[in-house]
């Protein structure tokens, strides 16, 4: 039995709509995560771009348990003295709730140049709109 190697013109890519409102938010990383790696498949390999595109939407209505609003911080320094910022995630789900999700999923993918290359295909929007004209193709996520 001979091993099974996906080349790069046999990827077929889908696109994925995940309804982020009133679900957690490492459930729906994870699940976005999964689909941008292409686990999902059964072509998946994993040195290669297997995964789809992934919209998730709804990101102001985001859940998370126990009392993550307060504790759990996004940490940034502009390299600067004093230039150290900790901003909870009560105050960055008001301001910048894409980002929040954006910085999960990227937490769950490869650090390297795939991992760049597959959070490229996750696009997140506040609201319920969104610029993609998904087709009937498309898949909703039940995350």
């Amino acid at each position: 039995m001979k091993t099974y190697s996906v080349k790069a013109r046999e990827i077929v890519r889908e696109w994925h709509l995940i309804d982020a409102a009133d679900k957690v938010l490492g459930k729906v990383a994870t699940e976005a995560a999964e689909l941008l790696m292409g686990k999902n498949k059964t072509m998946f390999t994993r040195n290669m771009d297997t995964g789809d595109y992934v919209v998730i939407i709804n990101a102001t209505k985001i859940r998370v348990t126990g009392k993550k609003l307060e504790q759990k911080m996004y940490y940034r320094h502009s390299g600067y003295p004093g230039g150290f910022r900790a901003v909870p995630l009560g105050d960055m789900l008001k301001d910048k709730p894409e980002m929040v999700i954006e910085h999960a999923v990227k937490g769950m993918l490869p650090q390297n140049k795939l991992g760049d290359a597959m959070i490229k295909k996750l696009k997140v929007y506040a609201g319920a709109e969104h610029p993609h004209t998904l087709t009937a193709a498309a898949k909703k996520v039940e995350a």
